[in-house]
């Protein structure tokens, strides 16, 4: 979807791409190679010209940082089938405060599609080691992270930086029409949790660190599980988010008229 996106140009928003996406000028290709677009002055053209070859360029030796800093950030979900093969989600748990009020992250989720790897407060959650397993990635995906994980983590672990495409996909499913949280998105979608942890929410994830926190290891173990769910999910649900998201600009339809 990315090689479809003009609203990475300076001042084009979505009426003016599928303006051009209604041209026939559906790629970044179709635009560099247009000898001239009538609705777009020849210098704005040839800036843009040079921008979008760069961006090609970028996308080629994928660079997830140049596109984090070049598209828009409620843009970023556009990125996901370019690099969906080198993304990680992320959820943590918390102890139910907010950094500035005693607020600690206790649990950080990764999943990349394989492979789920847990940080434990006291155990291996650190800067460091999260700075190392990110090192690898170069797509970040996050139910409302955005506006609750990102910033917690920012917080409580100065140093710590995201510096690659976030695609949010709660509001990503707000913008398709879906409503509720992470619980309620799953269940629209099928998809079924382990039962152990069925009807858990946050508030039982701060009880049952505190347990945890006393020595408990089967609260420790159910936490984790439930660490486990909310982010291997994300993966799947993405992808559902994606199409969604991809069909409502309506590329799809100027696309096949194009070969009709």
């Amino acid at each position: 979807m990315i090689r479809n996106t003009f609203s990475i140009l300076n001042g084009i928003g979505d009426r003016f791409e599928r303006r051009l996406w209604k041209a026939g000028i559906l790629t970044w290709t179709d635009f560099i190679n247009a000898s001239d677009i009538d609705f777009l002055p020849v210098q704005k053209k040839n800036l843009f010209d040079e921008f979008l070859a760069t961006a090609g360029q970028e996308l080629k030796n994928a660079n997830a940082e140049y596109f984090a800093r070049n598209v828009k950030r409620r843009e970023h979900w556009r990125l996901f089938d370019i690099f969906q093969g080198d993304a990680v989600c992320l959820d943590i748990e918390t102890n139910g405060f907010m950094p500035s009020s005693g607020g600690v992250v206790t649990m950080v989720g990764l999943y990349d599609g394989l492979d789920y790897t847990c940080f434990v407060r006291g155990v291996n959650l650190a800067p460091e080691y999260l700075s190392e397993a990110f090192s690898g990635y170069k797509y970040l995906i996050t139910f409302y992270g955005s506006i609750f994980d990102i910033p917690f983590l920012m917080r409580s672990m100065p140093g710590l930086h995201f510096n690659i495409p976030h695609f949010d996909i709660c509001f990503g499913a707000r913008k398709i029409g879906f409503k509720g949280g992470l619980k309620k998105l799953e269940a629209d979608l099928g998809i079924i949790r382990d039962e152990s942890v069925q009807g858990m929410d946050g508030y039982d994830a701060v009880k049952l660190w505190e347990h945890a926190r006393q020595g408990s290891s089967e609260a420790l173990g159910l936490l984790q599980l439930y660490n486990k769910e909310d982010t291997v999910n994300l993966f799947s649900i993405a992808g559902n988010i994606y199409q969604g998201l991809r069909m409502q600009t309506g590329i799809e339809a100027y696309a096949s008229r194009q070969y009709t």
